[in-house]
């Protein structure tokens, strides 16, 4: 779900069997993606992964690093990693938005070849486009709460130069 000269391009690692299912992104009901969009002040609802659409009207859209849908993003390789940040970087050059943001700093990390990369802005540019590692939102995270996810995903909306939702 992209559009040319999106604000931020939200870029997760793969599709959940969910998603594959359903074709909404962030589909499982235990995923943060979508209270966390809320909370951190892109949207100003919590939207349902069946109205991901609504995303263009923000300025935001939804890719992934790799198509292979799975059920816990350890399945993939390396390699797959890799070949989906080729391919992404292609689809950036190709979109041009403002911001790419990563959710999910290990697949940051292996796709682009940064093994020390943190949570973030990251020093890399696309073209024009600016990086931000974000932590993956799924139930799996424990780490990081709804809440202090939403801390971070604000950073970046205000770095986006976004007003609150």
């Amino acid at each position: 779900m992209v559009a040319g000269g999106l604000s931020v391009l939200f870029c997760g690692i793969n599709p959940g069997l969910m998603t594959a299912a359903t074709g909404h992104h962030f589909a499982r009901p235990g995923n943060r993606f979508w209270p966390v969009l809320q909370l951190s002040g892109f949207t100003p609802r919590q939207l349902r992964p069946d109205e991901q659409d609504e995303l263009l009207s923000y300025g935001l859209g939804i890719t992934n690093v790799v198509a292979r849908a799975t059920a816990r993003a350890d399945e993939l390789t390396a390699e797959e990693y890799r070949e989906g940040g080729r391919i992404l970087v292609e689809k950036v050059e190709r979109l041009a938005p403002r911001w790419l943001a990563v959710v999910g700093v290990t697949a940051y990390r292996t796709a682009f070849g940064e093994p020390k990369a943190a949570i973030g802005p990251q020093e890399r540019l696309i073209g024009s486009t600016r990086v931000w590692a974000l932590p993956n939102p799924s139930g799996l995270n424990a780490h990081w709460t709804a809440a202090t996810m939403a801390q971070e995903y604000a950073r970046l909306r205000e770095a986006a130069g976004m007003p609150e939702a």
